[in-house]
């Protein structure tokens, strides 16, 4: 099963092939590498009218952006209620991932079913990157506490929540996502729901090494610890290539044991104009 993020208006996936993904963020057209396009284009997306930028990447490792047509250093596009910035960064990124919309919508739908009358559920979000996920749950009523170990991105997490007009909400954490888990626990904190996008590999502020393959489940069932009798939600998020949708759902299952809910998992992914949908990760998620 694919979950696909089809309600943008400012984003959308243009066409995809030999390795690209033409893409339009707002009145801008970049092209992109993409690992999961081994199809052959349909024609050549190079000569796209109108393309501003394309991200080539080095045989040596990363790339570099190419400049068809000046651009904005930075620029804004809007998701519902939210406002994101966009920039082309290093390793092709913007910023920003628009699959995540599905993401978005589901715990804004289960945290605005669960709050009101003085109710703020509080939402722990870890590896949270530059805080569209951060956003969208504190616009939805959250009170979340927003944990990323790179000072910048978390600096961006603050900047998308006032181009979304939140003036409170989000308690931001520069630290590595496990020594701040731990100093929870030992604090006696509890939360009625999580969301990590951990990545496939990383190195926290002081070094601190993370390896998915090993470091997933121990650090689920580490933070299963944070989750309140009657918690919400427990979101995971993947780009790992090769993490299958069940492997969530396993990591999920045998970290929760004995709670009541479901634990879903799914593919996530982009419609695109050529009519296909293009995959994007994984996602697993239980809900109360």
């Amino acid at each position: 099963m694919i979950r696909l993020a089809e309600d943008w208006k400012d984003y959308s996936v243009i066409a995809t092939g030999d390795g690209y993904k033409l893409e339009r963020w707002g009145e801008i057209v970049l092209l992109r590498p993409d690992p999961q396009v081994i199809w052959a284009a349909q024609r050549d997306l190079f000569a796209e009218p109108g393309l501003c930028a394309v991200y080539h990447r080095s045989e040596r490792g990363g790339g570099s952006w190419e400049y068809r047509r000046p651009l904005p250093e930075s620029w804004v596009i809007g998701y519902r209620d939210l406002r994101f910035k966009v920039k082309p960064m290093g390793f092709k990124h913007t910023g920003l991932f628009p699959e995540q919309a599905v993401h978005w919508d589901r715990t804004a739908e289960l945290i605005r079913a669960s709050a009101g009358a003085g109710n703020r559920p509080k939402i722990l979000n870890l590896f949270a990157y530059t805080g569209a996920a951060s956003v969208a749950m504190a616009k939805a009523g959250a009170e979340v506490v927003h944990v990323d170990a790179a000072k910048g991105m978390v600096e961006r997490a603050g900047e998308n929540a006032r181009l979304s007009s939140l003036t409170g909400g989000i308690r931001y954490i520069v630290d590595d996502c496990k020594k701040f888990v731990l100093r929870e626990l030992r604090r006696g904190n509890r939360y009625d729901g999580i969301v990590m996008d951990p990545p496939s590999y990383g190195r926290g502020p002081g070094g601190e090494m993370w390896k998915i393959e090993t470091e997933l489940f121990p650090f689920v069932r580490l933070c299963a610890e944070l989750l309140k009798d009657d918690a919400l939600f427990f979101l995971i998020n993947s780009y790992t290539t090769g993490l299958q949708p069940t492997v969530l759902k396993n990591i999920l299952s045998l970290a929760l044991p004995g709670r009541r809910g479901t634990i879903e998992a799914y593919e996530v992914g982009l419609p695109t104009q050529e009519g296909i949908a293009l995959p994007c990760g994984a996602g697993g998620i239980y809900v109360r």
